[in-house]
């Protein structure tokens, strides 16, 4: 079997590993940018580029000749992979409907979607409905997906991660005890739930906060923390190796997240055994266990995170315990080499 992964260049790190994976496996795989598949000539505007069928895309097909296409966005690659009349499987990482809704009332006005963004709305809804399959990152995730396309063959496929990446590395750059957080801001829905931060900070003088993370909506966040001394936005780091040395030195990793599924910063932060505190929503419940490799918090409870940060460093033992159990049950649920075996029964399943 061929299997063409089509996806963003940013992430081509993980599915790498993942590609390795199947190759052990029998599976022959070839990665590409999903948006890099435009003739170098077209030099119209970006609309005009949508209109038929790229010659780098059609050499891409005909090079590699895939039996199945595997991608995490439902972008306009997507939809030419369905004209060609060839399988799709569409990777969700993300609740696509939940957050469009988000972005559309960010700002409180519809104005800023722009015909762009309706454009490329339409473009998924055809793609979820003609895809061969639709892999949700998360049970809470795929019961949304089987609501919206009953009739669909879906599956729930976990994010991997490769134990080998994640080691400690000796560091002394943080004051302790200190809480990291990693996690972009480009979500309003997801980065709104950070703005909980200052209560927690002003109560917490004695402990420093470090933020890794960027994007739209960062200033909504640094605005309201700049006054705290204990708090640092450090931006975002480089992938491995300077998330690794972060969560090297951090003493509990926290997620403060209105909207999420599986973030791989969890399974991160497990494998380098650091305890977890999160806002229990979405799917994180199932990347950690409540109470044995995480405390789970309720959305916009700064109570309770205090209590709970409060908790963990004043116990040594506890931390240690939390961060050994995540470790864990990450290795048995969440590597790689699962995950291949998981997404091979799928493709041999029927719906």
């Amino acid at each position: 079997m061929k299997l063409l992964f089509a996806v963003d260049k940013k992430r081509f790190f993980l599915i790498e590993q993942f590609a390795n994976e199947l190759k052990k496996r029998g599976i022959e795989c070839l990665i590409i940018d999903d948006l890099d598949i435009y003739d170098k000539d077209n030099v119209g505007s970006k609309y005009l580029k949508w209109i038929g069928s790229p010659k780098k895309f059609q050499k891409i097909l005909s090079d590699f000749e895939p039996d199945v296409i595997f991608t995490e966005r439902v972008s306009h690659f997507s939809s030419l992979i369905i004209k060609k009349n060839l399988p799709l499987i569409i990777f969700l990482r993300g609740d696509f409907w939940r957050e469009i809704e988000s972005e559309k009332n960010a700002n409180g006005s519809l104005s800023r979607f722009s015909i762009e963004d309706n454009l490329k709305q339409k473009i998924a809804e055809k793609c979820f409905k003609n895809s061969t399959i639709i892999l949700p990152i998360c049970k809470y995730l795929e019961k949304i997906v089987r609501e919206r396309y009953p009739e669909k063959n879906i599956h729930v496929l976990y994010q991997g991660i490769n134990e080998s990446e994640w080691f400690f590395e000796k560091n002394s750059s943080l004051k302790h005890p200190c809480i990291g957080l990693i996690q972009d801001a480009n979500v309003w829905e997801k980065t709104k739930e950070m703005l909980i931060l200052p209560r927690i900070v002003e109560k917490l003088p004695n402990v420093d906060f470090y933020w890794a993370g960027d994007g739209k909506y960062r200033e909504r966040v640094t605005d309201a923390l700049k006054k705290y001394k204990n708090f640092h936005w450090i931006g975002r780091l480089e992938y491995p190796n300077g998330i690794r040395n972060f969560l090297s030195e951090i003493d509990v990793y926290a997620l403060l997240s209105g909207l999420d599924m599986s973030p791989h910063t969890l399974l991160e932060a497990s494998l380098m055994k650091k305890p977890i505190i999160a806002t229990d929503i979405g799917g994180i419940d199932e990347s950690c266990k409540n109470e044995e490799s995480c405390f789970l918090i309720k959305k916009n409870d700064s109570d309770e995170w205090i209590r709970k940060i409060l908790f963990l460093i004043n116990d040594e033992i506890k931390m240690k315990e939390m961060g050994n159990n995540g470790y864990e049950y990450v290795k048995e649920k969440f590597l790689w080499s699962k995950i291949a075996d998981d997404f091979i029964h799928i493709l041999s399943s029927k719906k």
